[in-house]
């Protein structure tokens, strides 16, 4: 059980790195992007060709990271200069990911069974200075720490990162034309060239989570991406509902807190006998569930101001009767 926990919460924490993605382009730029799914097949399949041709895990990371970035540019540019509707735009990349994958690929799927990953290197350190999983009765205990450890550090990292950024002259004008693309434009500020920025930014952190999560499971296929904008939405939904999002470094952070919430629930669901056919079913609805949640709050405090209002004409009919 001990070790359940833990491998959930290091997945959690990467899956994270892609909630932080979602973040900057459903709430700080109000925009749907679907590319997501694309993009984060795309990290994968990537990282996973690369590393079963010999190359370098960690220069995986960085080749996800730009070619999820390139991903997003023309996302933004169909957006953007071709006036083409983001959520259309979103799609059209996305479809045009898969055959591209596809080829990258060059089949559905590749397995990395018994090879080098970024995780190996620090499976060996936790090894070296003692940690035994095997004499602990937590066979997988070091791949446990080492994905739970980097997926810590690069989360929390790229969530202070994206802070900062996003206090700069740069980040704000991008902040300011997802609040009122207007009156941006008003102040002489490009919002084509913002959105563009803020969807690279988005679709890279994407790939980059998809190479850390194919890493971690020893495999890419064609399709893994499916589904995985709603779970970035849950995710991001679970944490602004949970820790809220009262100053700019807990929205981030929130984003992080959430994705291993999310994680820790599916868990949870799993062990209560759900069966694993209606996770992506159970994700939709605690989305749905999430984002319908001001609307229940509104309609549950007016019915209460309504239902007092009523017992409070009765009271004063009942004196003066």
């Amino acid at each position: 059980m001990t070790q359940y926990i833990l491998s959930t919460i290091s997945l959690g924490l990467l899956w994270a790195i892609m909630t932080l993605g979602v973040y900057i382009t459903f709430r700080i730029l109000n925009v749907a992007d679907m590319s997501a799914e694309g993009s984060i097949t795309l990290g994968a399949a990537l990282a996973a060709r690369m590393i079963s041709e010999g190359g370098n895990p960690w220069l995986t990371l960085l080749a996800a990271l730009v070619a999820g970035m390139a991903a997003g540019l023309i996302t933004g540019i169909l957006h953007t200069k071709l006036d083409i509707p983001a959520l259309l735009s979103g799609i059209l990349t996305m479809i045009g990911l898969y055959s591209v994958n596809l080829r990258v690929m060059g089949k559905a799927n590749i397995s990395l069974l018994r090879m080098e990953t970024v995780y190996s290197g620090l499976e060996r350190l936790l090894h070296s200075i003692g940690i035994n999983g095997i004499e602990m009765g937590l066979p997988d205990l070091e791949k446990t720490l080492s994905i739970g450890i980097l997926g810590a550090v690069m989360s929390f990292g790229l969530a202070f990162l994206m802070y900062w950024f996003f206090g700069t002259e740069l980040g704000s004008a991008i902040r300011a034309t997802g609040n009122n693309q207007k009156m941006v434009r008003a102040q002489g500020i490009n919002t084509d060239t913002a959105i563009i920025i803020g969807l690279i930014i988005s679709n890279g952190l994407v790939a980059l989570c998809g190479a850390m999560i194919m890493q971690m499971q020893n495999f890419a296929t064609v399709d893994m991406g499916t589904g995985s904008i709603v779970i970035g939405l849950a995710s991001l939904i679970i944490g602004e509902v949970l820790f809220g999002k009262r100053n700019y470094m807990l929205r981030f952070l929130s984003v992080i807190f959430g994705a291993v919430t999310y994680r820790l629930v599916i868990a949870l669901v799993l062990k209560m006998g759900l069966h694993s056919d209606f996770l992506k079913l159970f994700t939709a609805l605690t989305v749905i569930f999430a984002l319908s949640l001001p609307r229940i709050k509104a309609i549950t405090a007016d019915l209460t101001r309504k239902v007092r209002l009523a017992l409070g004409g009765y009271g004063k009919g009942g004196r003066h009767a």
